[in-house]
């Protein structure tokens, strides 16, 4: 952060309910440390970095991220834009080995990361942990979802935490657009875990848990909109390439089909059981 040009108006770091680490890096860092003062999680360490922040822009870094100098230049350049509600940018993925030979870029989502197929300029929703919003989208519905997401209480890696609220900010200021700027990069670190299969088709499941939550919040069309595009036309095409590059001796290509196939059927069934315990039990996931 200390590189970014201009600099950032201040720096708040929240720490999620771990008073020892808190102390540490209250000790270590030239920052503000807070603790999470709402419930364990994404949802809750953003809201309270939202209420403690006192700038127009307010944008959030993961904290296994890396900016690229300029990156808060590059975000900060589409709010002279007065409609514009967000802007995200690019983050890649910095993989603890090497990207493995069967994972399909369309699915660069299951580690936090941009995924091909988003494309820039204006996009439904930004991704959470590359994205800045003005402070009015707060003031208008509030702040994340604590029932949607990701907590250390939970065994399942959910999310669209960020994903609800750009669709609730775009229903509620009609005209207001969230962007995606692939010149503010960041680099995500992918742990050796989440290189797997296993956790490819525990975070897709996921999702669609997630999804159907959303879907119940803002409903069944907004929620799902991107969604279908992306299947119909990114994922199709990305099978097909793979099948293709399979054919013609690149064998990691039928991985790479294989895999996306496998991705949509989980997170299917994660939505489908997702939208079941609503209707039977009204649960959360």
């Amino acid at each position: 952060m200390k590189a970014q040009i201009p600099a950032p108006l201040e720096v708040i770091l929240v720490v999620d309910h771990n008073p020892d680490l808190r102390d540490r890096f209250s000790a270590e860092l030239d920052v503000t440390v807070v603790d999470n003062l709402g419930p364990r999680g994404l949802s809750g360490g953003k809201n309270t970095g939202i209420a403690l922040a006192q700038g127009d822009v307010v944008v959030f870094l993961d904290d296994d991220a890396v900016a690229e100098p300029g990156w808060l230049a590059a975000l900060a350049q589409s709010f002279t834009d007065p409609d514009v509600l967000g802007v995200g940018g690019l983050t890649l993925p910095a993989w603890a080995t090497d990207r493995p030979q069967w994972w399909p870029v369309e699915f660069d989502w299951v580690v936090g990361c941009t995924f091909v197929g988003r494309d820039p300029g204006v996009v439904r929703n930004l991704l959470g942990g590359n994205a800045s919003f003005r402070r009015e989208v707060f003031d208008l519905v509030g702040g994340f979802p604590t029932h949607i997401g990701r907590t250390s209480d939970k065994r399942r890696p959910l999310g669209c935490e960020e994903t609800e609220l750009c669709i609730r900010a775009s229903q509620r200021r009609p005209g207001g657009r969230f962007v995606f700027e692939p010149r503010a990069v960041i680099h995500h670190r992918v742990p050796l875990i989440r290189e797997r299969f296993a956790y490819f088709r525990a975070r897709c499941y996921a999702e669609g848990l997630s999804k159907a939550l959303v879907s119940q919040s803002v409903g069944v069309q907004d929620g799902l909109a991107a969604e279908r595009t992306y299947t119909t036309v990114v994922l199709r095409r990305g099978v097909v390439r793979g099948i293709r590059e399979g054919l013609a001796g690149r064998l990691n290509g039928f991985r790479r089909a294989g895999a996306i196939v496998t991705g949509v059927a989980y997170a299917t069934a994660g939505y489908a059981v997702g939208c079941a315990r609503q209707r039977w039990w009204g649960a959360a996931p």
